[in-house]
């Protein structure tokens, strides 16, 4: 039987944990948090797939290739489309509660990009009630969780470049721990966190994955490409969902006038509203119109989250809104079965590269993707555990990580990585945010590559071993630095416009040197990129 490391209990993870336990696995998920408070419980306007005669999967492979600006790849794109139906039937039979039109039929609305309405939701809650049935669904099958495990790195047989195991740290006891297997998934989710209070993320999400997956010598592919949710809180980068303009809400200016389409791609509005907040000073979504009773019964929680975090109600009054980082289009390269450069690590979900997405992903899709590759993950990481059981060797990485979580105690704190996080998030929101120059982007780079110089001087100020968030957080911070260097160093690469990456100093897209895929990767520690096809 084999042993099959799930790293990561969102969505991804879950369905991915699913899926090997059905194909006979020995099945752990290790997270760093409990799996109910993943990222995935803020995707919250759909699932797509076409179930009737109104719509064709042609035009959702159309729509989706589209979107993607000519970095997606067509034969996965079609694989997930086609295998849409399927994934929205599997989650309605385990139990996730989709709303239901007047005919009793799964319920559907037109997201952003789409030609049709064929995003399956359940009210403005679905990822959140998908995470829960997911997790429900695992407690029954027995999988086995061990939470409070923060991921160091990737245990790799570097002879036959091959995964054996991952190193943790027990944030709870302080221990480091390992934990070997046949297989790993990661499914550790993106990096949004990057741009701190400008993002739409859980500051869970700090990329921890994809720095393990390159330190270990996997490849990472398109990291410039970084989607903009156009209508986040004004004042906290909450996400108000695209289900409220897909229900028919308006986007408008100070002046109460709309100004682009409110449907078209996330990148189009996304700039669209940066331009007129920096014209008119504000920009509205307006849910006026579609009345009380459909906004409590439709969008609940986007009256909510107004209620909350800007004080208005909706129903009554205009949300100020702005674009904040929401989304991770770049990721570890992986081929058709999910597998990266690494034999035996697989990635799916936020964290991995399927090449569905491209430069900027449609709305519903997300869903969509952790649900149709998780089931092939799972799958698949079972079988290669089958025929090619991990050896019992021996391996350094335990020690390493465990002097090295020793030595980080003794780092002076001369420098306060907090403040210098705060930075690096505006920076970015500035310079790597929805418009970039070759400038300011050669400007960031210099600010991170200091701060890789001075992290020694940056540890934590607690000493304790016991449940020691401050070392946590430190030690993410290493992994967004090393992450943040790749991403900028992408985007200087790439001198066009594509998608969510866009240049003011080269604004038209070129297919002729750039419609490949930036793909990074570490030799000997030193950062490598090339454009491959």
């Amino acid at each position: 039987m084999a042993r099959v490391l799930i790293i990561g209990s969102g969505g991804a993870g879950l369905v991915s944990a699913l899926s090997a336990c059905e194909a006979g696995a020995e099945v752990v998920v290790a997270s760093k948090t409990l799996p109910t408070r993943s990222q995935t419980s803020m995707a919250q306007g759909g699932m797509n797939a076409v179930l009737n005669s109104d719509d064709c999967i042609s035009d959702h492979i159309e729509d989706t290739l589209r979107s993607s600006a000519g970095l997606g790849d067509e034969e996965r794109i079609a694989l997930l489309c086609e295998k849409a139906p399927e994934a929205v039937r599997w989650c309605n039979s385990i139990g996730l509660p989709f709303s239901r039109d007047e005919g009793g039929e799964i319920a559907r609305r037109r997201l952003g990009g789409a030609s049709a309405p064929r995003a399956c939701y359940a009210q403005d809650y679905t990822g959140l009630k998908l995470l829960h049935t997911l997790y429900d669904q695992c407690l029954k099958a027995g999988i086995e969780f061990k939470n409070e495990r923060f991921l160091l790195n990737l245990i790799v047989d570097e002879t036959a470049n091959r995964v054996l195991g991952a190193t943790f740290l027990h944030i709870e006891t302080g221990e480091v721990e390992e934990i070997r297997a046949d297989s790993v998934i990661l499914a550790t989710g993106g990096y949004g966190a990057l741009y701190g209070k400008h993002s739409t993320n859980s500051v869970q999400a700090t990329g921890d994955g994809l720095a393990a997956a390159v330190r270990a010598g996997a490849k990472l592919a398109d990291m410039e490409f970084i989607q903009f949710h156009p209508t986040a809180l004004k004042g906290s980068s909450i996400l108000i969902s695209e289900s409220a303009r897909g229900a028919g809400g308006y986007l408008v200016d100070a002046q109460g006038d709309r100004f682009t389409d409110e449907l078209a791609p996330r990148d189009v509005v996304a700039r669209a509203i940066h331009d007129e907040i920096n014209k008119s000073g504000a920009v509205y979504l307006d849910i006026r119109h579609l009345g009380e009773h459909f906004v409590d019964h439709e969008l609940p929680q986007e009256r909510k989250l107004a209620k909350i975090y800007e004080g208005i109600d909706p129903v009554n009054e205009l949300i100020p809104i702005k674009p904040a980082a929401h989304y991770s289009m770049g990721g570890i390269e992986v081929n058709a079965a999910c597998m990266s450069s690494v034999s035996g690590l697989f990635a799916v979900g936020e964290c991995a590269n399927h090449k569905t997405h491209g430069a900027n992903r449609l709305g519903g899709n997300s869903l969509l993707e952790l649900v149709v590759y998780g089931r092939e993950c799972g799958k698949n990481a079972t079988e290669y555990g089958d025929k090619s059981p991990a050896p019992a060797c021996e391996n350094p990485q335990l020690a390493k990580d465990t002097n090295f979580v020793r030595g980080v105690m003794y780092f002076t704190n001369q420098i306060d990585f907090y403040q210098k996080q705060e930075m690096l998030a505006n920076i970015f929101y500035n310079n790597v945010g929805l418009v970039r120059d070759d400038m300011g982007l050669k400007a960031v780079l210099g600010a991170i590559r200091q701060m890789q110089k001075e992290l020694p001087f940056m540890g934590p100020r607690d000493k304790s071993k016991i449940c020691n968030t401050n070392l946590v957080e430190f030690i993410e911070f290493g992994n967004k630095i090393e992450l943040a260097e790749i991403i900028v160093v992408s985007a200087i690469s790439r001198v066009e416009s594509r998608g969510a990456h866009y240049r003011i100093d080269a604004p038209q897209r070129n297919d002729r040197m750039f419609g490949a895929h930036t793909i990074t990767w570490k030799e000997d520690g030193v950062l490598c990129a090339d454009f491959i096809q």
